[in-house]
């Protein structure tokens, strides 16, 4: 038990003492990298055929939106560099001490989100890995899945910072080997004829996809960039810190979307499955003998993603003004995960809709905090650390300039993207009347999400530019 207690990060949402800043940008490769080397990507190669484009406009929209989208994620890290302080401990410099709660609430959302979503999958996964190997019955496999995923997710999350960073090094190699394995046994199931035959798509269904990798694989992780880099030295370079961010985080799941779509486009079937059992589909491609390591690749690579968003759940939950300790936050967390994943897995009848519509609805209002919180970081090279907690201090109690760009950019937003596969989402799209409404061309290219980021970023620099300058000298 004591040993337990030890290997517990007690650092919540404070600044990193000068003592336990340490390591070097090149850090930043695993964690990133684990977290982004899932099945789950190969499944998004179908996703983005699912648009009505070509594989190589999807390819194209896979290497686009995935730089892009991690490029961003690379520049939230900056913060976390400069002031040695979690995402949203930093974002109350734009925002207020207390106006924070704003886009911390809806942070919060999404880690949660996210964390449920991947535990979700890898739950899926190990039921149809089970039935097929030892023909268990499919609840029973749900169950053993979901207590492996769900347990070691709310473990690691709750350790912390130095756990994480070390086991995230060993689920990176592994889960590369094993995913190599994967792809040396399934490369005979690619039809070039049928891919190849593939017809062109529009450029709204271009868009659509390269906003879809935006939203469903970056963007998701600017909340909580700074959190990673938080322990590292401030004299370290940008360019070392942004560079090392969006190749670790960007390298594999490129070539997994590409590959996807290779195996997508030349099996329809196989296209079909991923909607409803996005990692499991992809075993009806192996042979008996490599169900287990690819269970173990898929778990692993799942899990790895789900504790970062675990862990910054916990600090977000906290910087929100939870009065209790970050692994605590985590734990609590931890529940909500279950209960969330226990609805997707026992109850959602297909799992891409609740996906897709959770994504895009809740990525609009990210998407605008995240342009946001992009140009802060730009504009502002150093924090006041003492006055990040006091509302009475340079940065107020609350900034409505920036919580009225969030608010704008949503609702502006929501009006730009169309969930029709979800009841629930069918009042957006209520502004695409002008080019071609609900129906139209433009409907699925989820405009919104790009209106809403560039609201947020292009408002804050206009609107606060001036400010900024000021607090610095």
């Amino acid at each position: 038990m004591s040993k337990f207690s030890t290997n517990i990060e007690l650092n919540g949402i404070n600044f990193i003492n000068e003592s336990e800043r340490k390591g070097s940008a090149r850090s930043l490769f695993w964690p990133w990298t684990a977290a982004n080397v899932s099945f789950l990507a190969l499944s998004y190669g179908s996703f983005f055929l699912g648009f009505g484009i070509s594989f190589w406009q999807a390819t194209f929209a896979a290497v686009i939106g995935t730089v892009s989208s991690f490029f961003l994620v690379g520049i939230s890290s900056l913060a976390g560099k400069r002031a040695n302080a979690p995402t949203m401990t930093l974002s109350r410099a734009a925002f207020g001490v207390k106006g924070n709660i704003v886009p911390g609430f809806l942070s919060y959302l999404i880690f949660v989100g996210w964390e449920t979503v991947l535990v979700s999958l890898a739950t899926l996964a190990t039921e149809s890995v089970s039935t097929r190997v030892g023909n268990l019955d499919p609840n029973l496999s749900r169950v053993l899945g979901f207590l492996l995923a769900g347990g070691l997710t709310v473990f690691g999350g709750v350790l912390g910072f130095k756990v994480i960073m070390k086991l995230q090094v060993y689920l990176t190699i592994a889960t590369l080997i094993l995913t190599a394995g994967y792809i040396a046994l399934t490369i005979d199931q690619i039809n070039w004829a049928s891919v190849n035959s593939i017809p062109s798509g529009s450029a709204q269904g271009f868009i659509g996809a390269l906003i879809f990798g935006v939203t469903g694989l970056g963007l998701g992780w600017v909340n909580c960039a700074a959190d990673y880099s938080r322990y590292l030295p401030r004299n370290l370079s940008d360019k070392a810190v942004v560079g090392w961010t969006v190749f670790g985080a960007s390298v594999v799941p490129i070539i997994l979307v590409i590959y996807g779509a290779l195996l997508a486009g030349s099996s329809e079937e196989l296209s079909g499955l991923v909607a409803s059992d996005p990692i499991g589909a992809l075993t009806t491609l192996l042979p008996t003998w490599y169900l287990i390591p690819f269970a173990l690749v898929a778990v692993l690579g799942l899990i790895g993603g789900a504790i970062l968003d675990l862990y910054s759940s916990g600090l977000t939950l906290v910087s929100i003004g939870l009065p209790v300790k970050r692994h605590v936050a985590a734990s609590i967390d931890g529940v909500i995960m279950t209960i969330g994943t226990i609805y997707l897995v026992w109850f959602a009848s297909d799992f891409f809709v609740p996906f897709q519509g959770f994504l895009i609805t809740l990525g609009v209002p990210i998407a605008a905090w995240s342009g946001l919180f992009v140009a802060d970081v730009l504009m502002r090279k150093s924090y006041s650390e003492k006055e990040l907690f006091n509302s009475s201090g340079r940065y107020g109690a609350y900034n409505f300039k920036s919580i009225g760009l969030v608010a704008l950019g949503a609702v502006i937003g929501w009006g730009l993207v169309t969930n029709s596969l979800a009841s629930w989402l069918s009042w957006q799209g209520y502004l695409l009347g002008p080019i071609g409404g609900r129906s139209g061309s433009w409907a699925y290219a989820n405009l919104g999400v790009i209106a809403a980021l560039l609201i947020g970023f292009t408002g804050h620099i206009v609107l606060s530019r001036k400010k900024i300058k000021r607090d610095e000298l």
